[in-house]
């Protein structure tokens, strides 16, 4: 029961993270211009639930592998720092928000949610989770799920309930951060008790990994800015 319960938490949190500034949540956004929120909640809710109980199927899968147990871990692990660095980048709408249905709110805001979740950053998160806790995949989808409406809903009611926009750069930087700190710290847990490197090689493995996603962040950051320089002139 207990690690059901921190298997729920954990990633509750991590997709909370995850749908922070991401195009879901836009998504989410959009919609709640068009239809009533309720609406748009229940059919995000429709879209979690049959889009995560198959990213948990699939990460539940592959840690079958045995074989290939400290590959997916290691995997898994660097997939958060990816996962950082996907959100400093951010996402944008791309029509989704048009999507129409003629089963109504619910089935337009469902089918759009869905299809915009194929192989974005959090359904690739979740199945990343799965790997994690292998032994929990109920309260795994249902952690993830809690997570994805709680983001969404924090979208529409900042969004558009209070008329403000969500500061977008400060949450993306805040939850760029932890899902990196998190990679690096499951990176490392692969690193000294699945492959027991010695410790020289595991310092110089996290300098170098670590200088590498700073580029990277550094990178993306300048080039956010740029864009948001250029956006602005031509306003």
């Amino acid at each position: 029961m207990y690690l059901d319960f921190i298997a729920f938490l954990f990633s509750a949190g991590v997709v909370v993270l995850a749908e922070m500034g991401d195009k879901t949540q836009l998504l989410a956004m959009a919609f709640a211009t068009k239809y009533k929120a309720s609406k748009v909640m229940l059919g995000v809710f429709i879209a979690t639930i049959f889009n995560h109980a198959l990213a948990v199927a699939v990460g539940n899968y592959i840690t079958r592998f045995q074989s290939a147990e400290i590959w997916i871990q290691g995997i898994a692990s660097l997939s958060f720092i990816f996962f950082g660095l996907w959100t400093i980048r951010g996402d944008k709408l791309e029509g989704e928000e048009n999507c129409i249905s003629k089963y109504g709110a619910v089935a337009t805001v469902a089918i759009a949610f869905f299809i915009a979740e194929m192989g974005d950053k959090t359904q690739l998160a979740t199945i990343a989770l799965a790997t994690k806790f292998p032994e929990n995949p109920l309260w795994l989808l249902v952690g993830t799920t809690t997570g994805m409406m709680i983001a969404d809903g924090i979208g529409i009611i900042v969004g558009i309930v209070m008329c403000k926009r969500i500061p977008e750069r400060t949450i993306k930087l805040i939850s760029a951060a932890a899902f990196i700190f998190f990679g690096f710290i499951g990176s490392y847990q692969v690193a000294s008790e699945k492959l027991q490197w010695e410790t020289s090689l595991i310092a110089l493995g996290f300098t170098a990994l670590a200088s590498l996603t700073g580029a990277i962040a550094f990178y993306l950051m300048r080039e956010e800015e740029e864009a948001s320089a250029s956006f602005c002139e031509e306003e």
